[in-house]
């Protein structure tokens, strides 16, 4: 396919005729298109197109056609048939009245060319570069960010489903890729009795050891069918099918081979407490998604997918809690001044904790000639190495850091770190009753550096207030500190975060909420539609790119958000608490 770069064609003038009488006052389709048709170009979309072969649709219409399917949240088929049916839709992507549109598998090609190539968030970046050269957004203010879980496209699964489903995969793709095979290798009318229907489409044995025997036997095939494909015998390509590298992958998370004390071969499932099994950020959990991962956040949040970090532009926003009156100007104020928009969204996989994506989030921002002069967070995403290095870029962290935790700090009735006097120079520590540390050893903890302070057990030993300082079985206090300038970052934000005019300031941050609240009624941010990171990367880039469309819109009409969004049961919330 070749791509002959055009843009968006001229709106006939009878389609503009037609969606004119129909839409007197416009709408969000025929909108983007008057505003932002220049967004949605073909250039930015060559290198993932050949110069030969015979055209294809213009990729600037068909990210015009996502963007509008994801503002809509529509599937394919209902995003190919509004380009047929919607008069304003044939507006916005300049086509007559009689044009039959595409067939809607075009739509799932464009978006494995747009992954193939990494282009996942080209439509994005054109979107904010735009309004950046708009002066609808701006570097230096105030942003904010979030995460949320996002549960992936594939079915929950427990070890022994998954352990079944992993070799029917297999045995599905070789099926098709080696049936001569693949009838020499196994017998072939046995495995389709166990593995022709999915795993979860019959119900599972209820006896635990008839589960065990079930499990058992999925181990012992899904060994027989690896030892096959690796065999000499066997074409070398075979080992490249996606499946069933997946299918070995699964055997060695899953099971151990032992030889027992008669010589016989033994395929039992691993136990975690004698054979050890992987940790979650590498464990998989299904053989049709090998990026989805098991999470959880607290006792009740529990799933299998992703997550997304969501960081849009607040310098309109007050804080949630002002009385309605400040809630009703700062409507105002966005539809004379600039709207909050999403400036970055960053996909990861759910077993990555939120402070290992603050540093990408804000090079991010930097690279695209956005960062803020104020970033708020929640407490999962700062480290004392973080608001130093945003610091010196010129970013200030508004973020709770997490405080000393421990024991004598939980209870508030021992010696915690702060009850200490360091003296950096002289690397000395000296405790409340006036002992000075014996020992001061610079080392690395989880990758980084860091200070063990140990004090003498004849001084705590002997020390009238050990029970308040120490219950260490050893006799005596240790302290690990942070490096200096660290140290000294640390202890000032979090003696600031307990100041009243922090909390004021920081309450800031809960409007984020509301985004993606936004998010997922308008675009299903949570649930991906597809599988892998790379494709759900590119769900979320659209997703965010049709948040700012409507936030845009909004904006246009001057047709505040906030007001459609703010029950009455709110507003008299507000007027009470002014």
């Amino acid at each position: 396919m070749s791509l002959r770069p055009m843009g968006l064609p001229p709106v006939p003038e009878q389609t503009v005729r037609v969606a004119r009488a129909a839409f007197p006052q416009g709408s969000l389709a025929i909108r983007v298109r008057d505003r932002l048709g220049e967004v949605f170009t073909d250039e930015p979309f060559a290198e993932a197109f050949g110069v030969r072969g015979a055209p294809g649709l213009s990729p600037g219409m068909l990210s015009l056609v996502t963007v509008l399917q994801f503002a809509e949240n529509l599937t394919d088929r209902q995003a190919a048939a509004m380009a047929i049916r919607a008069i304003d839709w044939k507006y916005a992507l300049g086509l007559e009245l009689t044009d039959t549109g595409f067939d809607h598998s075009v739509l799932p090609r464009f978006r494995a060319r747009l992954v193939g190539n990494g282009m996942e968030r080209v439509v994005f970046d054109r979107l904010l570069e735009y309004c950046v050269d708009a002066g609808l957004v701006a570097a230096g203010g105030k942003q904010r960010t979030d995460s949320t879980h996002v549960v992936s496209a594939v079915r929950d699964l427990n070890r022994l489903e998954l352990a079944g489903e992993s070799v029917r995969a297999a045995l599905e793709a070789l099926s098709v890729a080696a049936p001569d095979w693949l009838a020499r290798a196994v017998d072939v009318p046995e495995f389709a009795h166990r593995y022709g229907p999915r795993v979860d489409s019959w119900k599972l044995p209820g006896s635990k050891v008839k589960r065990d025997q079930l499990s058992q036997v999925y181990g012992q095939d899904a060994l027989r069918l690896c030892r096959a494909v690796w065999s000499p015998d066997a074409p070398a390509w075979l080992r490249e099918i996606g499946a069933v590298d997946i299918m070995r992958q699964v055997l060695v998370q899953t099971y151990t081979v032992r030889t027992s004390s008669r010589g016989k071969e033994v395929v039992s499932k691993r136990e975690a407490d004698e054979d050890g099994v992987p940790p979650g950020h590498l464990r998989l959990a299904s053989p049709y998604d090998t990026d989805a991962r098991w999470s959880a956040k607290g006792d009740d949040l529990f799933w299998l997918g992703y997550k997304v970090h969501l960081t849009e532009s607040c310098d309109n926003t007050p804080p949630e809690a002002e009385a309605e009156a400040e809630a009703e100007a700062e409507a105002e104020a966005e539809v004379r001044g600039r709207p909050n928009l999403i400036t970055d969204v960053t996909t990861t996989l759910s077993t990555v904790p939120d402070v290992k994506a603050t540093a990408p989030i804000q090079q991010q921002l930097a690279d695209r000639g956005l960062p803020p002069a104020e970033h708020y967070l929640d407490s999962g995403y700062p480290s004392a190495e973080l608001i130093e290095t945003a610091r010196s870029r010129g970013t200030v962290m508004v973020t709770p850091v997490l405080l000393d935790r421990s024991a004598q700090a939980k209870s508030h009735a021992g010696y915690d770190k702060s009850a200490f006097r360091i003296d950096w120079k002289a690397r000395r520590v000296r405790c409340p009753q006036g002992n000075t540390s014996t020992g001061w050893h610079p080392v690395r903890q989880r990758e980084r550096d860091a200070i063990v302070v140990e004090f003498a057990k004849t001084d705590c030993q002997a020390c009238p207030v050990r029970p308040e300082c120490t219950s260490a079985r050893r006799g005596n206090r240790m302290l690990t500190l942070y490096p200096e300038h660290l140290h000294t970052v640390l202890a000032a934000a979090r003696a600031e975060q307990k100041t009243k005019t922090w909390k004021d300031k920081y309450a800031l941050r809960a409007g984020v909420e509301g985004t993606i609240n936004q998010a997922l009624d308008i675009t299903g941010i949570r649930r991906a539609r597809y599988r892998g990171l790379p494709k759900v990367r590119l769900q979320h880039a659209f997703s965010a790119t049709a948040i700012n469309v409507v936030r845009l819109d909004a904006h246009w009409t001057e047709h505040p958000l906030d007001r459609s969004r703010t029950s009455n049961l709110t507003r008299l919330s507000y007027r009470l608490t002014a």
